[in-house]
């Protein structure tokens, strides 16, 4: 089963680090959110290979909206 990869807080994405395709270890930073002139970076829990990426740069996220999925 795909390991889910949600926004923590509501945010704007700032920039998106990978593709679908890519293959992450544990601690990777797959995207960064902005939120109150913050940089929070969005990291992978586990590693494996992104295969869905549900976000483009400049998207608004609520918080719990699936940013990317790990296999």
């Amino acid at each position: 089963m795909p390991q889910q990869i949600l926004a923590d807080i509501t945010a704007h994405v700032g920039q998106v680090l990978v593709t679908e395709g890519t293959t992450v270890t544990a601690g990777d930073t797959l995207a960064i959110l902005e939120s109150m002139k913050m940089e929070i970076p969005v990291e992978a829990d586990t590693a494996g290979t992104v295969t869905k990426l549900a976000v483009i740069e400049g998207d608004v996220l609520r918080e719990g909206a699936l940013i990317a999925e790990i296999s």
